[in-house]
Order: structure tokens, then sequence, then C-alpha cells
């Protein structure tokens, strides 16, 4: 916990910078939260199991608000993982969600928003999961700290070796088409971690809702990297 504040009281300082995720200004005026909780009804009536339809809904809910881009999701109650098995356990389903997603179209870049390097990276292929994922390490004051990046194309792990250095502003990746990118409505899931408990190429982005709080501990708010006013 000690960890976790000091991290974020160092992220949030007005002197630090960070670099853009994408092209697009995630301020902008044509920028959405969107909600994937039981109190979006419209879920209900959509088939999520089939990502074509599911794709469907994502850029209608787009439309409907005049908005090209949707963001939104640390730490929201979801329904939308009841669609795979990936998310099952013994006890208790998963479905809380501990990153920012990003709905944007396949294909457009992804940046680094702080300088780092490759931790690890693999293709998390089951359906309903990651996808090809990235793991960058980075540090700050002495203390290392992580960020996530899920749901991408095949080719962004083309070249990636642990321990390369990224640059603030480098392009990491594209965002994956379905299904390659887990068979999800294209969309980056980006998540900021203290600690990858020993994990290389995955982590969780979505735990059981009794697990919350410890996740908590983990799992910092990426609008401290974004700093998105439609995150706030």
């Amino acid at each position: 916990m000690e960890k976790s504040s000091k991290l974020i009281k160092l992220l949030s300082a007005p002197a630090i910078s960070f670099a853009p995720l994408l092209d697009h200004d995630l301020n902008a005026e044509d920028i959405v939260r969107l909600d994937f909780t039981a109190k979006n009804s419209a879920l209900l009536q959509t088939d999520l199991r089939d990502t074509a339809s599911f794709e469907r809904f994502v850029l209608e809910m787009l439309q409907q608000k005049k908005a090209t881009i949707g963001v939104g999701g640390y730490f929201e109650n979801r329904v939308i993982y009841r669609r795979s098995e990936h998310f099952d356990t013994s006890t208790e389903g998963r479905s809380v969600h501990l990153g920012v997603d990003i709905w944007a179209p396949a294909g457009i870049p992804i940046y680094a928003p702080l300088e780092g390097t490759v931790h690890s990276f693999q293709d998390n292929a089951n359906f309903g999961d990651y996808g090809p994922t990235i793991l960058l390490q980075h540090e700050l004051e002495g203390i290392p700290f992580y960020t996530l990046y899920g749901h991408l194309s095949r080719t962004s792990l083309d070249g990636l070796s642990a321990g390369k250095r990224i640059s603030a502003g480098e392009q990491v990746a594209t965002m994956g088409p379905y299904p390659e990118n887990g068979d999800w409505p294209p969309h980056l899931h980006f998540q900021v971690m203290t600690d990858l408990l020993g994990k290389s190429g995955d982590f969780p982005g979505v735990c059981a809702p009794s697990e919350e709080g410890y996740y908590r501990q983990i799992c910092l708010d990426p609008n401290i990297i974004i700093r998105s006013k439609h995150l706030i």
C-alpha cells in the first residue's frame, strides 16, 4: 500500500508529463464514456458471444452519442464477461475490470506514454482473453511499476525481446482486429500495476468482486497517466 501511495504521488506530480497513448486527443469532445454494467439494459438484448454483433452494439453506442472513441472501465463491475468461460471460476465469476478500455478502430497506432523496457509479451489466445499482449516495465525514483497493453494485433509482437528499451512516445503496437485480439470488438486494454505477482506475458485484467480490495492495492487508476477528463 505504501508503494502504491508513493507511486500515485510521483505520477500525479504536475512536473511529470506523458506521451499520448493514441494520436487522437482523449480530451476531445468526440470521446465518450461507455457503460458495460448491468445498468445498460441494451446489453441484455445483444448477443455478446457473437463478436460481430457485439462490435455493432459498440458502434451504435458511439453513434448515438456522436462520438468516435469510447473510454472507461476502471473497477467497473461489468456483465460483458459472461460471454466467455475464460472469466468463470469454480466459486465466483470474474466481472470487475482492473484497467481502462479505449474502444477505437483496429489498426490505429498505440504509443508508450513513458520510457521503459519490454518486460514480457505473448499471445493470450483464449476466446475473450487479451489476445496479443505487451507488458512494459518502468521506474520512478527507484520504484518499479508496469503497464499492460492488451487486445493488440499479432504483428505488434514482431521484433520484441525482453529488455528492449522503449522511449516515451514510441509506437509499441497497433489496435488488433477480431478474432486475433482475443475475439473482442477492437479496443485497447490499458492497465497500470505496482506488482506483476511473478507473472509474465499476462496479468489479470478482471477480478472477482470478492477480490476487489486486493487488486485495488496493485492496479492503479490508468487515468493518472492518460489524464482524460472523460475518465474522471
